[in-house]
């Protein structure tokens, strides 16, 4: 235990703020197609309230198992599906309103004699809240903070999706890539859930352009979802499914042939608003996950440091209260009474103004130190 203190001037203080990303691919064969077991996707976690699916890296029952994502869909009220739709309508708008108000947040429509009156905020197109297109009808993608840790690294999400009826190997023929393109220098922060970027789609597949409007950038190009980066969501248009001439949506041929909107529910001819307003979230989930051909971004974990400089100066600390220092009254690192006073410093401590030892660095190696020397030893926190 020391005997002897120094106090730290602000001059021996200083933080510093690092972020550390790490690079997170999910192949789509990992989240359907890979752990089949009796007909079932064993890595798929279903629930009896049906409003959402968890989805594992492996067998989720397993210990080795790793959440990565929860999926589910929603409409807003507003919404034509809203009075149309046959399977679970009240959970699906339930859905849509919940993650509105945590990610969007709500706005004043008026006032009453109790107060004033919130309506949630829709998920808007451009982000720019004024009006315009708004998100009605969407699919949400609940990324695990395992994954997201801190946030998701503006500019770097991808979501790479297949556009065709062929599931075989997910080696889809057209495929669409969604990406948070220019979003390192133009994201909004006017939403309840921090930070969002647009989703702006463009066509990646081996078999050419399939969207309205495929430019890829984030000005000009086909505007199909957010991604909320502390939040680790990202929200998407059922839109990019539906055929531009004939349902006002984005495909420019619906992906196939002979079909004005693409069949989202493979093996079936059921559109993406069929499946939205007649199947479960649960199947839309499905047809939807099965589609994923890759999903990549990079995580940040925000590392937040103090640093100490630890000064000792020429008078300091020559000396040791070790047992070990004296031997028979005499300093041990010492010949003679007229040599100078030697110690060695091994350790570092860190103390609270009441002299209680809070934290305890160690050197690598013993640091000689006399009156002719003067040390300076950087402790740094991490937290």
């Amino acid at each position: 235990m020391a005997t002897t203190y120094k106090a730290f001037t602000n001059n021996d203080v200083t933080n510093s703020r690092t972020l550390l990303h790490e690079s997170i691919p999910i192949t789509g064969s990992i989240v359907s197609g890979t752990y089949y077991q009796g007909g079932t996707e064993t890595n798929i976690k279903s629930y009896s309230h049906g409003m959402f699916q968890s989805v594992y890296d492996y067998p989720h029952l397993s210990s080795s198992a790793n959440h990565l994502y929860d999926l589910t869909m929603g409409y807003s009220n507003q919404s034509q599906f809203s009075s149309s739709a046959n399977s679970q309508n009240s959970k699906k708008i339930n859905v849509y309103n919940q993650m509105a108000q945590v990610l969007m947040g709500f706005e004043a429509t008026g006032s009453t004699s109790s107060g004033v009156v919130n309506r949630v905020r829709l998920f808007d197109q451009d982000g720019d809240l004024t009006g315009g297109q708004k998100l009605t009808e969407c699919v949400f993608v609940n990324f695990s903070r395992l994954l997201v840790k801190d946030e998701i690294q503006k500019g770097s999400f991808s979501l790479e999706l297949g556009m065709t009826r062929d599931f075989r190997g997910h080696t889809f023929r057209k495929r669409v890539k969604l990406t948070d393109t220019g979003a390192k220098n133009s994201f909004h922060v006017n939403g309840a859930g921090g930070e969002y970027g647009i989703l702006v789609a463009t066509s990646s597949g081996p078999h050419g352009t399939i969207l309205v409007n495929d430019t890829g950038t984030l000005g000009a190009g086909q505007k199909v979802g957010l991604i909320f980066y502390q939040a680790g969501v990202a929200v998407i248009t059922s839109s990019l499914f539906l055929d531009f001439d004939n349902d006002q949506g984005l495909l420019s041929d619906g992906g196939a042939t002979n079909s004005n909107s693409l069949s989202m529910s493979y093996g079936t001819g059921t559109d993406v608003n069929a499946l939205f307003t007649g199947s479960t979230i649960g199947s839309v989930c499905d047809s939807f996950r099965n589609r994923i051909y890759n999903i990549q971004f990079n995580n940040t974990t925000e590392l937040n440091s103090t640093i100490y400089f630890c000064r000792a100066h020429h008078n300091d600390f020559n000396y040791s209260t070790n047992p070990t220092y004296l031997s028979g009254s005499k300093l041990v690192v010492k010949d003679t009474s007229v040599d100078k006073p030697i110690s060695y410093m091994t350790t570092v401590g860190l103390y609270s103004p009441d002299n209680e030892l809070l934290a305890v660095a160690k050197l690598s190696e013993p640091l000689k130190k006399d009156p002719t020397t003067e040390l300076t030893l950087r402790v740094r926190l991490d937290y």
